[in-house]
């Protein structure tokens, strides 16, 4: 269930490898650092670098203090525990207390997300690298994510949580109830600028692009001219990807064969994020299905009766509130190096018997790097008329 980085590691290391040689190699002279011609031909010092992870792609934990529980052997009070991921609680019957505390409950009023009364999520490691490198603390493989990556910048000179750092946050919701993230990103960003008298690079996964983007798009030019020297994305679902489809209609377990997609369904819907990342319309036919079933085939212009016909009005209204937040793809006003996977069988069209939306789909694939459409990763290329 872990979100991982789909391109074989070798491949991908050699690519982001590569553009932080080329940004090495160019002249270090910056805004925040003007340099005397005798110090010109000095070797460039590395620009300092702030990861970003996708959807699912950082650690949480989460305290109890509940006076009701699912189901008798969930905990009721606890001190801060990992919630994502733990292995241990994604278990038949152990899942209910995982699917209860993880969810999220909407507010139709104020349109933000709360979680379960006694539910406390808070997120681990904000400037490290830990919650990020290993989804599960144990480090265990199914768990890896940006271990790779961080490891090869540690063996080119770099120093964990010094001149790399993690960003986690979240990722349950979408960028609009995130404020305080940002915050503390932006910060970040410029200490770490200021330290290494370097702008930096923010490499960022999958959803962390959105949420990059949305960052960009809120800081002033000037800023991000003293402060940002790059930002490279790796597959980034532009323009929303398929697989949110079938994870608000019918669930979906990524074929671990003891957890029961419908079951989990009722968790998946709740995030945010999950309804901020159907595919947007602008960016495919506005005829294209997206969803076959016996009595109707829906397209991005039918969400509104989609969310009806599944029984989730909720999950309309979370879409309403996050859709404009980076649909019309603004320039992020930044060097911007696009990395995108392809020739990978990915999940596009998804066929349901009459038994909709309680059952499994058929599902038809197309080109992508098997979670990401192609044709949404290469939305970037709009910005290259721009000078990206």
């Amino acid at each position: 269930m872990a979100a991982r980085l789909r391109e074989p590691a070798s491949s991908l290391l050699l690519r982001v490898g590569l553009l932080l040689l080329v940004l090495f190699a160019r002249s270090s002279e910056s805004p925040l650092e003007k340099r005397t011609d005798s110090q010109r031909w000095t070797t460039p010092k590395k620009p300092p670098v702030v990861l970003i992870p996708g959807d699912l792609g950082n650690q949480l934990e989460a305290k109890l203090n509940k006076t009701t529980v699912v189901h008798y052997v969930c905990y009721k009070k606890t001190d801060f525990f990992t919630l994502w991921l733990n292995l241990e609680q994604l278990v038949p019957v152990i899942i209910d207390c995982w699917i209860d505390n993880m969810r999220l409950i909407y507010d139709r009023t104020t349109h933000t997300s709360l979680s379960p009364p006694g539910v406390e999520i808070r997120v681990p490691g904000f400037g490290q690298t830990y919650a990020l490198e290993y989804l599960d603390p144990s480090k265990r493989s199914v768990g890896m994510y940006f271990f790779n990556i961080v490891q090869q910048l540690v063996e080119w000179g770099y120093t964990r949580d010094d001149d790399i750092k993690g960003a986690p946050y979240d990722w349950r919701k979408a960028p609009n109830e995130n404020k305080e993230y940002f915050l503390q990103l932006q910060k970040m960003i410029e200490e770490m600028a200021e330290k290494a008298g370097e702008p930096v690079v923010l490499i960022a996964h999958s959803m962390g692009n959105m949420y990059t983007l949305y960052f960009l798009n809120q800081q002033p030019q000037p800023w991000k001219d003293k402060y940002i020297k790059a930002f490279i994305s790796l597959g980034a679902p532009w323009a929303g990807v398929a697989k949110t489809l079938r994870v608000v209609i019918s669930g979906d377990n990524n074929r671990i064969p003891v957890i029961s997609p419908v079951k989990i369904r009722f968790q998946q819907r709740t995030a945010v994020s999950t309804n901020w990342l159907l595919p947007y319309a602008h960016a495919w036919p506005e005829n294209k299905v997206w969803v076959q079933t016996p009595s109707f085939n829906y397209t991005a212009l039918d969400y509104h009766q989609l969310y009806k016909d599944i029984g989730f009005e909720d999950g309309w209204m979370m879409r309403q509130d996050t859709e404009s937040l980076v649909s019309d793809l603004t320039h992020p006003g930044v060097e911007t190096h696009c990395l995108y996977g392809s020739g990978i069988p990915t999940p596009e069209v998804f066929q349901y018997s009459d038994k909709f939306p309680d059952v499994e789909p058929t599902v038809v694939t197309g080109n992508g790097d098997g979670t990401v459409n192609l044709k949404s990763a290469l939305q970037c290329n709009k910005w290259l008329s721009m000078g990206c």
